[in-house]
């Protein structure tokens, strides 16, 4: 479009000469635009030639510098070695011309003839060092500094030794004058001073042999200097040691289970080793074992320090399993160490106590965090053939779990795989402790996730909701089988080592003295079954509690309400042909059989935990209408006229709740003694508002008979008209007189005709309508 307009101007104006075409234009800038482009790809191009070059030059030029450091590094160690060894020919020097002055010396005090031939200074000097005059204890430091000059210590050291024993140990006083002896001893312990050096470089030597090392070691020992070289076998051990333990380090974080293991076996044989030199070179005098646990003190601390920090996260399992093989290991070399009477127990568990009760801690938080998702999220409840049974199952189970039960014993076992004989030794009792803390979080998440209001401020949050909640009673006493099951079976199972291993202990003798509070003595197996049963009774009373208040607080004529007691008709309940507790107690018999009969396919073959549950169930019952202030103030009221037979069918209701606990095979004694309290509270009450206990109720008989055909009645779920006569029972309380003090004081279930409880009971007579019946209608 734009060239054929610029064609069209060119052809306008044809005659204007200064007029520029567009396509001279277009043609002009463009082409000096991609020459500048092209120019400053050159450009760059150089530039990064340039660049490339001077990367290289300084790279070669920093290697080439690296070289020459370390080229300068070589060549001032050998200036060292080079001053070393000038230093010690200066002393050959020093001592040769001392020798030289010496016999100069002992020749012009020995020449006491009186004429002396001048000679000149080389001639007297040759004389001197002829054989005839020369004195042999000049010859003999000759050739012991010609032995340190070619560093021959060995021979040196036998020459020094064969010559004192010579000139020093015998009594060569009478022959010597005593300047010649001072000064022949003078330079004896110069040239033993030398060998001392000599001996004691030859020992700080990184790279030599330990036979070398223990040639040196004996040869300063034989000069006299025993502590110089003990001092450098600790230091040449502790050398070699550091080396090893820079070398392994590095592999820790592969082998993370082992690599406390590996440190300890590194340390406590380097410590053995030097022990065993100890023994062997320098005896076990009391001044080299304090000097040698001092070191090995050193090195425990350090070892301790580095197990710490070269751990893995300390919440994980790898750090569990590394603490617990690290004390196993440590303590048996311990333990061996302990033949050369070192003893390192007490400093190793001082040192490495904190780190393993950390590790223990953070561990049980983390499985603890486990458990409580798992008990939140157990919305499948999973009763195998091997771990339960089904509801209509025909074989007892011989375990019962669900999903987060299998956790929480999976969790135990995680840790118990981890867990060391010398582990259990020293930290059973905190293990133990931890563990009970662990199922009393399990019970508080099972509380969380079973219905109703929880009281305890301990348990968990709000803020924490159940996934799951268990709304059917299948569900909630399955959650409580599993508990018991844990407490009673699988959890005493699983740590019966621990308290095996505190019985062997004591039988043979062991003793808790510097175990530390957390050691396997430390709590006793009564006392730890006692905390586990505690936090059962928690879960037990919180169902126990939630269910019958759910049962109290029902809509209609089955509520519990002591305003039933005064809408009783006027007539006595003797005169009623067919008495029956009120409809609350009525419906809490059918509920307390319905839940028996569910409990029989849930928890079959745990007759304990049935009999438990629906004991309290029964007790707590009796302990609201104990306890409920609002229930006993409308007997208070006086604006309500209150009737003899309010007072009877209250009696009634009372003994009722005692034959259910006889018929279900319940320990029945708490209940009698809480509904002998109700018993006598009412008849004061009663009493209180001109009603004549006396005249009013009948015998005590009465009510037995009554409550024990109201049950029969209702079990069979008929109006009781065409039932047998019932067994006279072998022996009654009198609830509202004197408790008997035996616990059998009511032997045998009431019931008419048969063996079996009422939890028997066939469901299908709980749901008929004329279950229940009005004792009003």
């Amino acid at each position: 479009m734009e060239s054929s307009s610029g064609e069209e101007l060119e052809e306008e104006f044809p005659g204007h000469e200064w007029i520029t075409p567009q396509s001279s234009i277009n043609a002009a800038y463009q082409s000096q635009t991609e020459k500048g482009i092209r120019k400053i790809c050159s450009e760059l191009l150089e530039l990064k030639d340039a660049i490339e070059n001077l990367s290289g030059n300084m790279q070669s030029k920093y290697l080439a510098f690296l070289r020459i450091s370390e080229e300068v590094i070589e060549a001032e160690q050998e200036l060292i070695e080079l001053q070393k060894h000038v230093s010690a020919q200066g002393i050959l020097v020093q001592d040769l011309m001392s020798g030289v002055c010496r016999e100069l010396d002992v020749w012009f005090k020995s020449n006491k003839e009186e004429y002396v031939k001048e000679k000149d200074f080389q001639t007297e000097l040759d004389e001197i060092l002829s054989d005839d005059t020369q004195d042999p204890k000049a010859i003999f430091l000759d050739k012991l500094d010609a032995l340190l000059a070619e560093h021959k210590m060995e021979e040196a050291l036998l020459a020094l030794e064969a010559e004192e024993k010579k000139y020093l140990v015998t009594d060569e006083s009478s022959k010597e004058s005593n300047p010649e002896l001072s000064a022949f001893k003078t330079a004896l312990f110069k040239r033993k001073a030398i060998l001392e050096d000599q001996l004691v470089w030859w020992s700080e030597q990184p790279s030599l042999p330990i036979t070398e090392l223990r040639k040196s070691l004996a040869g300063l020992v034989k000069i006299g200097k025993g502590s110089l070289a003990h001092q450098l076998l600790l230091k040449a051990y502790g050398s070699r040691l550091q080396k090893n333990v820079e070398a392994f380090l590095p592999s820790c974080s592969i082998y993370t289970e082992t690599y406390a293991a590996s440190l300890s076996q590194i340390v406590f044989s380097a410590i053995a080793k030097a022990a065993k030199e100890t023994n062997t070179l320098f005896g076990d005098s009391p001044m080299n074992m304090n000097r040698i646990i001092q070191w090995a003190e050193y090195e425990i601390e350090t070892f301790a320090r580095l197990v710490k920090e070269n751990s893995p996260l300390p919440e994980s399992v790898s750090a569990l399993r590394a603490a617990c093989i690290c004390i196993q290991t440590s303590l048996s070399h311990c333990s061996f160490l302990e033949s050369y009477v070192l003893k390192f127990s007490k400093l190793l568990m001082v040192l490495l106590r904190p780190y393993i009760e950390e590790v223990l801690e953070l561990n049980f938080r983390r499985v603890r965090r486990k458990i409580v998702d798992a008990a939140r999220n157990d919305d499948i409840l999973l009763l195998t053939p091997q771990e339960g049974s089904p509801l209509s199952g025909a074989v007892a189970p011989n375990i019962i779990l669900t999903s987060s039960g299998k956790k929480f014993m999976s969790v135990v076992n995680d840790i118990l795989d981890q867990v060391t004989p010398m582990t259990i030794v020293h930290f059973g009792g905190a293990i133990l402790n931890k563990f009970l803390q662990l199922f009393d979080r399990y019970v508080e998440t099972l509380i969380k996730v079973l219905p109703g209001p929880s009281e305890d401020d301990n348990l968990l949050e709000s803020k924490e909701p159940a996934e799951f909640k268990a709304e059917s009673d299948a569900q909630q006493l399955t959650l409580i089988g599993a508990a018991y099951t844990i407490a009673d079976e699988l959890l005493p199972a699983a740590l019966s080592k621990f308290f095996d291993m505190q019985t062997e202990k004591k039988g043979a003798g062991g003793s808790s003295e510097g175990l530390g509070s957390g050691s396997i003595y430390s709590i006793e197996y009564k006392e730890w079954k006692r905390h586990l049963q505690h936090s059962l009774d928690k879960l037990r009373d919180h169902f126990c509690r939630q269910y019958v208040l759910s049962f109290i607080y029902l809509e209609g004529k089955s509520r519990l309400d002591a305003r039933m007691y005064m809408e009783q008709k006027t007539d006595d309940l003797l005169f009623d042909a067919d008495p029956l507790p009120s409809l609350p107690f009525q419906a809490l018999f059918g509920r307390l059989q319905q839940l028996a009969s569910v409990a029989g396919d849930v928890l079959l073959g745990k007759d304990k935990i049935q009999k438990v549950l629906l004991s309290r169930l029964t007790e707590t019952v009796v302990m609201w209408l104990s306890n409920e202030q609002e229930f006993w103030d409308v007997f208070e009221d006086r604006s309500v006229q209150l009737q003899p037979s309010g007072l009877q069918q209250l009696i009634l209701d009372m003994h009722f709740i005692v034959e259910i606990a006889v018929c279900g095979r319940f320990p029945h004694r708490p209940v009698q003694q809480l509904v002998s309290t109700i018993i006598t509270r009412a008849i004061a009450a009663f009493s209180a508002r001109n009603v004549d206990p006396q005249s009013a109720l009948p015998e005590d008989e009465w009510f037995l008979e009554t409550a024990k055909g109201a049950i029969h009645k209702l079990m069979l779920g008929t109006s009781g008209s065409e039932s047998e006569p019932e067994p006279e029972p072998e022996e009654h309380v009198a609830l509202h007189d004197e408790i008997s003090d035996s616990d059998e004081s009511i032997a045998t279930p009431s019931t008419s005709g048969s063996e079996d409880s009422f939890a028997s009971a066939n469901n299908d007579d709980l749901e008929s309508p004329s279950y229940f019946t009005d004792p009003e209608a």
